[in-house]
């Protein structure tokens, strides 16, 4: 079997055509034209046997989707945590997982948390690579060009679908950092790593230079590049400087040299950058790119947020998706302090859900406004148990309403917002079905 890209052009159907083609409720040769062309994406490792995977297609005309960052970090490894992050993210609705482990045994990790999340999973291979340096070397900067190679490798053939790589840095944006007043610096973990090495040896950037060899290994499998953002503005007083536009432009023109070989890509985008520059940045990087889907982290409109990142970058993540935005990559409140609980992963997905569908409501109205015409219709009858079952957090709204209704809890009664001053008991003749309150009269003494 061929990649997903190279069946669509063959005009072969694959299961997973089938299957993301019955999700978003499109025509299954439209799927496949966007597939093809490089605008829609299934990233599906063949290696990954398990039946039980949930695949998503990203890209153009298909509904918004979510990752969820996890992983262990130097400084702290719980794998048992991580796994219980994983299992809330797929309980809550997450389209896509990504691994960003850099301490404890990454093989172990990313074994386990595969298992666990059966949905559409991506790695960092770098982070392997640096890992590998601290425990072989005791200095990751010591890692060789062959040690960048076997972690994308090794991450390969455990059966991750998408890899984010960072091969649009090359040693002479590296060198032109020192150069460039840069208010925030390089907050990309994995381009600070590839950057640092460049510098050190002089050497050019490994997954930029034997972007071909990573080319046949992901055909091989059918792995999807997502092409790494390295010199991502960390504030918004650094959005689309010179060292992002050029970054994003080699992006380009591998995102081409992929797609002749048949391979699936997607593109990730910043960072922060401010509100009036967020629907500018996906048209500037649609453009560039050529259409192919676009993933954003965040990105966040402030720099001022911290403890409450997941809204400031929520904020940005609606308009982006509104404006073409495919993948959302979510922020967490612990983002910028720490690594972040599993309540705050939780948190931290809500926030991006919202956004996400806030977007589709611009950009597949038709497709989407169901679920908010229900929500409406059951606020209307005042059909509280409707209306908690259709809320993104159901176990949080129950929450919310039940802890001061008393005796007034139930269908068909205001909540203590308004009371007896509900404007649907004031103005009975709004519900459609002119139901009668029986509770009405006492509530209002």
């Amino acid at each position: 079997m061929g990649t997903q890209m190279s069946c669509a052009r063959k005009g072969q159907t694959t299961d997973e055509m089938i299957r993301v083609s019955k999700d978003e409720r499109i025509n299954i040769e439209a799927l496949m034209h966007g597939i093809a062309r490089g605008s829609i994406i299934i990233p599906r490792n063949l290696a990954r046997k398990q039946e039980a995977v949930r695949v998503v297609g990203i890209g153009n005309g298909l509904k918004t989707k979510v990752n969820v960052n996890i992983g262990t970090s130097t400084l702290y490894q719980d794998l048992e945590e991580e796994i219980s992050k994983a299992k809330i993210a797929v309980n809550h609705g997450a389209d896509t997982i990504m691994d960003l482990s850099d301490g404890g045994d990454l093989d172990l990790i990313r074994e386990r948390l595969l298992e666990e999340a059966k949905i559409t999973f991506g790695s960092v291979p770098i982070y392997q690579a640096y890992a590998h340096g601290v425990q072989k070397y005791k200095n990751p900067l010591n890692i060789t060009e062959d040690d960048f190679l076997n972690a994308f490798e090794k991450n390969v053939k455990d059966g991750v679908d998408y890899t984010t790589i960072h091969s649009g840095i090359t040693k002479e944006l590296a060198k032109r950092v020192l150069e460039v007043k840069r208010h925030g610096g390089i907050v990309s973990k994995g381009g600070t790593i590839t950057a640092a090495w460049m510098l050190k040896y002089d050497k050019e950037n490994p997954y930029f230079k034997h972007f071909d060899y990573l080319c046949e290994i992901a055909r091989e499998y059918d792995v999807t590049f997502s092409l790494g953002d390295a010199l991502r503005p960390g504030s918004i007083l650094d959005s689309h400087d010179e060292l992002q536009i050029e970054e994003m432009l080699n992006v380009s023109r591998l995102t081409k040299k992929a797609h002749e070989q048949d391979i699936q890509v997607m593109v990730e985008g910043p960072g922060h950058v401010p509100l009036n520059e967020v629907a500018a940045n996906v048209r500037l990087a649609k453009s560039l790119i050529g259409n192919v889907p676009y993933y954003v982290l965040g990105p966040l409109v402030t720099d001022i947020a911290a403890g409450y990142d997941h809204i400031a970058s929520a904020i940005g993540a609606a308009v982006s998706a509104a404006e073409g935005v495919d993948l959302l990559c979510y922020l967490t409140p612990a983002e910028h302090l720490g690594l972040p609980t599993v309540d705050e992963v939780k948190e931290g997905l809500i926030a991006y859900r919202i956004a996400a569908h806030a977007g589709d409501l611009v950009k597949l109205r038709e497709k989407v406004i169901d679920w908010d015409k229900e929500i409406t219709e059951a606020r209307r009858t005042l059909n509280w148990e409707k209306q908690i079952a259709l809320s993104i957090d159901p176990e949080q709204a129950a929450k919310i309403h039940h802890r001061r209704q008393g005796q007034l809890d139930g269908n068909n009664v205001p909540c203590t917002m308004c009371g007896g001053a509900c404007v649907y008991i004031m103005l009975p003749q709004q519900r459609r079905n002119d139901e009668v309150i029986t509770k009405k009269t006492s509530i209002n003494e």
